[in-house]
């Protein structure tokens, strides 16, 4: 996989096209060298689009350099329900394993961010299209014990198509148990700051993605629970334009504010410092 691949670049159709260290942005249409959209952090430098980027990649933008150490990397889900649909969840597992060299969609662990101390749980959408299952929701509420025991803030990075459906009901429990976890953050009176990216849909969005002290998204990205095709064809009525982007969930006011990914490590040290301010 090139570099190009990795970071969700869209490669070019044929050898008669540009060659493959050029990417072409799906937003505007640029063709681009892509070392000089990955140095943006991977955003189109002419239409501010925001191509999707893995997890680690999430965790070296926000994190002190050096500060970040992973929790909870041990955890890996079984297979309490023996699912099988196309494929067996086991070996769908594998595979995510294969791909991804993580056990879970989600990294967590203790950091830093611009010297303040934090609690920081990123989502992969490498990993089963970042789902939520058994074990993201344990390592959601450790990181929330973890933020009480040290009286820090609590960060949750979202890029999830919803709950885990090969879990059935063992993955709708974690909406039940994360928000039970946060309802404790809160009593404690330390922040939660969910970022939401693009696409957080589903069981995620239904629970703690949006209980957040202060909820962020980047631009543009997919915010909502159920598709846009299931919806209009539930409510049998067309759809405004937008619907379900970062831009018109923070006009209806669902969200607090959207923020650029560039501007993302700032914005959250500065609400890291109010909320901890003695």
């Amino acid at each position: 996989m090139n570099l190009g691949e990795l970071f969700g670049f869209k490669k070019q159709a044929s050898k008669s096209e540009a060659p493959s260290h050029w990417v072409k942005c799906p937003k505007c249409q640029s063709l681009m060298y892509y070392k000089e959209v990955e140095a943006l952090s991977n955003v189109c430098p002419k239409c501010a689009h925001h191509f999707r980027i893995d997890a680690k990649k999430r965790i070296e933008l926000l994190a002190d350099e050096g500060s970040f150490k992973e929790h909870d990397s041990n955890l890996a889900p079984n297979d309490p329900l023996k699912f099988v649909d196309k494929k067996s969840y086991k070996k769908r597992l594998d595979e995510a394993k294969s791909k991804t060299g993580r056990q879970s969609s989600v990294i967590s662990g203790s950091c830093t961010i611009k010297g303040l101390p934090a609690e920081l749980v990123v989502f992969d959408f490498a990993f089963m299209g970042g789902s939520l299952g058994s074990v993201e929701g344990e390592k959601i509420v450790r990181a929330v014990n973890r933020a009480i025991e040290n009286r820090s803030g609590l960060i949750i990075v979202s890029a999830s198509g919803g709950a885990r459906m090969q879990e059935s009901t063992f993955s709708l429990m974690q909406m039940s148990k994360t928000s039970a976890a946060l309802h404790k953050l809160h009593e404690e009176k330390l922040p939660f700051i969910s970022v939401l990216t693009d696409p957080t849909m589903g069981g995620v969005s239904a629970s703690f993605a949006m209980l957040g002290d202060i909820i962020m998204a980047e631009p543009n990205s997919l915010i909502g629970f159920a598709g846009q095709r299931v919806i209009k064809q539930t409510i049998g009525a067309d759809l405004p334009e937008g619907f379900q982007r970062a831009e018109f969930l923070l006009e209806h006011g669902l969200i607090d504010m959207v923020v650029n990914r560039n501007e993302m490590k700032e914005s959250v040290a500065k609400f890291l410092k109010l909320f901890l301010k003695d």
